[in-house]
Parts: C-alpha cells; sequence; structure tokens
C-alpha cells in the first residue's frame, strides 16, 4: 500500500496483478503476465477518465439541469466545452480502503450532497482478483438520507491490446445504439445497430471507424452477462457487465496525441446519457434501498 494520504493498493491473484486509488476508488492498472489489458495511469492523474468509478451518475447531464420530485436542480459544469456536468461526483473523493487482502479491497464512502445533488448515500466499490476470471469489480449504494434520490453509476475502462485500434476486431453484442448531438447528447430515439458501422455483433475489424456511442440493448450469456471483446490474433481482453447494466459507452479515443486510438474505452452503465433529466433507466433509491452491479475484465473471454 502506497500513496501516502490517498493510498495506492497492489492486487495480485495468479498472472493477474492491479493497483488501485483511494482517490476516487480508481482503477489504475490491470495487467496479466507482461501485458496490460487496459489503459491505466502509474502515474499522477488520469488523462482521459481512466479506470474512474462514475457516481451517482455516468456520462453527462445537459448543462447540469434535471428536475426531480418536482425540484429544479443545477449540477456544476465539469465539461465547460460542451455545457455539461459529466461523469458524477466521487472521483476527486478520497474513499476509505478496508477488507484489504491479497486479491482484493473494498472501498466506501459516505457522501453527504453536493451542490445540486444533495442526496445522502453510502458507497462502495470492491475489487476482486481471480487467478482464472481476472479483475471483478463490484458497485454497489445505499441511500441513507431521508428522501428518495435519483442515482445512476458507471465505470470508465480502457480496453487495451497494445495495438492500434484499427488492427483489431471487436465483438460488442448490442443491437441498438443512441444518436448525439453536438454536445454529445442523446439526439433521437434508439436505432438499429442493422446495416450500420456500428453492428459489431459477430466480431469484425474496427479499421477507422469512430466510436463515442451509447450502445443499448446488450445480449448476455446464460447467466445474463454481456460481453465486449478486443481481439487482435492470439490476443484478447474482455469486459463483462451483469444486466443492471443497460448501456456501454464506447470510445475510440480519437484524440491528438501518441495514444491516439491504440485503446477502447468500454463503459458499463446502469443509464444513458442525461438520464437526469430525461428519466430514461434511471435509478431511483427510496431511503434505506440499496443496490449492487457487478462487471468484469479478464484476458480470457467467455
Amino acid at each position: 500500500m502506497t500513496g501516502g494520504s490517498h493510498p495506492t493498493i497492489t492486487l495480485e491473484a495468479g498472472k493477474y496483478r492491479a493497483t488501485v486509488d483511494s482517490l476516487g476508488a480508481a482503477l489504475r492498472t490491470l495487467s496479466w503476465g507482461e501485458r496490460d489489458l487496459v489503459w491505466g495511469y502509474p502515474e499522477g492523474p488520469p488523462q482521459l477518465a481512466q479506470g474512474q468509478v462514475l457516481i451517482p451518475w455516468p456520462n453527462r447531464i445537459d448543462r447540469g439541469r434535471y428536475s426531480f420530485a418536482g425540484t429544479e436542480y443545477r449540477l456544476e459544469i465539469t465539461e465547460p466545452e460542451l455545457d455539461n456536468a459529466i461523469h458524477g461526483l466521487t472521483s476527486s473523493l478520497p474513499w476509505r480502503p478496508s477488507q484489504t487482502a491479497a486479491d482484493s479491497v473494498l472501498f466506501t464512502l459516505l457522501f453527504e450532497g453536493a451542490p445540486g445533488y444533495p442526496f445522502r448515500l453510502e458507497f462502495s466499490v470492491r475489487y476482486t482478483l481471480d487467478p482464472e476470471l481476472g479483475l471483478i469489480t463490484r458497485i454497489a449504494a445505499r441511500n441513507a438520507g431521508d428522501r428518495p434520490a435519483p442515482y445512476g453509476h458507471g465505470s470508465h475502462n480502457y480496453l487495451s491490446l497494445g495495438l492500434p485500434l484499427d488492427e483489431t476486431t471487436l465483438l460488442l453484442p448490442a443491437t441498438g445504439w443512441l444518436p448525439a448531438d453536438d454536445r454529445m447528447l442523446p439526439a433521437g430515439p434508439v436505432r438499429s445497430v442493422e446495416g450500420t458501422e456500428y453492428d459489431f455483433r459477430s466480431p469484425r475489424r474496427v479499421g477507422p471507424t469512430v466510436l463515442d456511442t451509447a450502445f443499448t440493448g446488450l445480449r448476455g450469456d446464460a447467466d445474463g452477462r454481456s460481453w465486449t471483446v478486443l481481439r487482435a490474433g492470439e490476443a484478447a481482453v474482455a469486459l463483462w457487465a451483469d444486466e443492471s447494466y443497460r448501456w456501454l459507452q464506447v470510445f475510440s479515443a480519437d484524440y491528438p496525441g501518441p495514444e491516439r486510438r491504440r485503446h477502447l474505452a468500454v463503459e458499463p452503465m446502469t443509464c444513458p446519457p442525461n438520464a437526469f433529466a430525461t428519466g430514461t433507466d434511471l435509478i431511483v433509491l427510496a431511503p434505506g434501498e440499496r443496490t449492487e452491479s457487478s462487471f468484469g475484465i479478464t484476458s480470457t473471454p467467455a
């Protein structure tokens, strides 16, 4: 355990190794043997939200404004170039690590509310490494207040094979995609992926396809888990998500710099962009009510 006031914790199981940060309960690194499975941030802060837990909402809220239970709220604008509130409120907060073992750790946070979100909730993130299954992440929330609270969450993971995305193939079991406007907010109803550049239901080469897209209609396995798989030759990395994650935001990291299009963000989300404003798949937690979700990242997809 290192990192001073915000400790970084190393987990190991078999050939898997991960580092997690108590600041934001974030995933800094994940590897299998000598191969990185995610684009992380071993030192300093993340460049593009790598490994961040997105609580109490994922993605964006239009101009930071929403209405809930008859009251209008306004959040701080944290994406000023697009005039949105983005990626929740907890990534810069210190979480308390506990129940630490060689292969697992539990982070907890009692959230007392913030401007635009005056709700009291208890959050937890448990990271577990399994020598066969890889990384398993469980995210939970409980309403510790005396009134209902709007809630959603996601996780901002970049899958990586150490190669340009153009040289990889992608399996993404989504039947629908959500159009977005120039502020990356929903711009119409969900559309079928059939016959579009967004159809990756059967593995195919990513090529030059540009993705910053919310997908839904996720097909699950016998256990209800959806599997997104990035592959190049014999190497693969996969993210699975349980049924509570109805959405995936997939981003091909198209931005200037040496890491451009070398990693694929696959962000499991319980709700789509702007859910606080639209209500789509929004979770409303009654006082005392708890919700939990799980997803994982592995080098050996099912």
